[in-house]
């Protein structure tokens, strides 16, 4: 794999990671509405649209990194946002994370080393 294909799938998984901090900012400052007072709320939501807007750049940088990977490869990669969420929700959010959650995230990050290594 290239580093320019490593550089796009980090841009991507940032992207990612960003754009999950983004939206549960938004949801967390959602008042206790339903209908279309909801979806008034979310759309004046500049978490909220913050996070749509990052995950509109990340669909550009996926089709970038699918016309060059095969999926089977590239989907397994991108997989790493598990650990970046967990890492970063705990870091920004002040999220409690589990034993058993960081494991998790670094099982599927070893997972992700095992399929990388095929491409």
């Amino acid at each position: 794999m290239t580093l320019s294909l490593i550089l796009w799938f980090a841009f991507s998984v940032i992207c990612d990671v960003a754009g999950q901090l983004c939206l549960k900012r938004g949801a967390d400052t959602l008042p206790d509405v339903q209908g279309r007072e909801m979806a008034m709320a979310l759309l004046c939501s500049a978490w909220v649209a913050g996070g749509v807007l990052i995950y509109i750049i990340e669909i550009f940088v996926w089709l970038r990194i699918l016309a060059e990977v095969p999926l089977s490869i590239a989907f397994p990669i991108a997989s790493l946002n598990f650990l970046g969420v967990t890492l970063a929700s705990h870091v920004f959010l002040k999220e409690s994370v589990s034993r058993l959650q960081w494991l998790g995230a670094i099982l599927i990050t070893l997972g992700v080393v095992v399929v990388a290594r095929t491409a």
